[in-house]
């Protein structure tokens, strides 16, 4: 069993910064050679892809976050990271995170483990 725990979410101004976080954990196993991103949800939206990042740190991102967002890992510690910056109103939303144990279907992710999300909200 893998759980995924996120923090970092909060209220902000456009054009302000936050750091996502997410935190894995899964008893007596690794997750370094998982695939691992971030989605979203707005109010009355489908959820969407936001960004990946493989088990060796290739990156991939949605058109609209690229150049704004980053996502990052420490597969020492199991953490994934969203470095969100320049933020628009348009980014507010749940972020969840998301875990894809073999990362086959790259740069697409199967998540196999989703987060309870943190909210982001970015007022103009």
């Amino acid at each position: 069993q893998v759980q995924l725990a996120e923090s970092g979410g909060g209220l902000v101004q456009a054009g302000g910064s936050l750091r996502l976080s997410c935190a894995a954990s899964a008893s007596g196993r690794t997750l370094s050679r998982s695939a691992m991103g971030w989605f979203r949800q707005a109010p009355g939206l489908e959820r969407e892809f936001v960004a990946a990042i493989s088990w060796n740190s290739n990156t991939f991102y949605v058109d609209s976050v690229k150049g704004r967002f980053t996502i990052s890992r420490d597969n020492a510690k199991n953490i994934v990271y969203l470095q969100v910056n320049s933020l628009k109103p348009e980014d507010t939303a749940v972020y969840y995170c998301a875990l894809d144990q073999d990362g086959s279907s790259w740069p697409l992710l199967t998540p196999d483990y989703w987060g309870q999300g943190t909210q982001v909200t970015v007022s103009s």
